[in-house]
């Protein structure tokens, strides 16, 4: 089966999914964790009401999909595209798994292969880039594994507990990730 009969809404664990209506308020819950909160963005981590999801949608410059297993879909987090620029063919990207007991299952990794898969071959970009806290060192081996390399560092740009960390900017290239897919540029 070649890229092209790929299911791009599926990975080996976890399925993209549209919001549902109970969607907003198990995210909701998802904010209630410090620790979640923390990892996930640099704003300033404060639980977020069910309404704040209900309002969040898909645009000309963002792509969002809920993440549900394929065993039960059960949702454990989300993945998006934001920031788009189709004249770049570029975007930024962002991967939250929301119960502790759902990281270290490889989800995270599943969701950014799934992501990159859809960037590229569905949205035919060419450029991904993300930013990580560099004390997130689940999601920046997440990152390396999926062949992101690190372009910079914003130093001592998050400020966390009174102690200041870097943010480190990643970015991956369509070619680097068809090298590793093992996919020619022509087919791209």
């Amino acid at each position: 089966m070649g890229f092209r009969d790929l299911d791009l809404f599926s990975g080996e664990w976890l399925r993209f999914a549209a919001v549902r209506p109970d969607d907003a308020a198990q995210l909701s819950v998802f904010t209630e964790s410090y620790d979640y909160m923390r990892n996930v963005d640099t704003e300033y981590a404060v639980p977020l009401t069910a309404e704040y999801f209900e309002q969040a949608e898909n645009g000309k410059n963002t792509i969002e999909f809920m993440l549900r297993t394929i065993e039960d879909d059960r949702l454990v987090g989300f993945a998006a595209l934001h920031g788009i620029e189709w004249n770049n063919r570029s975007s930024r990207m962002a991967v939250g798994i929301g119960h502790p007991g759902d990281r270290g299952l490889g989800y995270g990794r599943d969701a950014v292969d799934m992501l990159l898969r859809y960037a590229f071959l569905e949205l035919n970009l060419e450029r991904i880039s993300l930013e990580v806290i560099a004390y997130n060192e689940a999601a920046r081996r997440t990152y390396i594994g999926a062949g992101f390399v690190e372009e910079g560092r914003l130093r001592e740009a998050v400020l966390r507990g009174g102690r200041r960390y870097d943010l480190i900017a990643m970015g991956l290239l369509v070619r680097e990730w068809a090298a590793r897919q093992e996919i020619a540029g022509e087919d791209l």
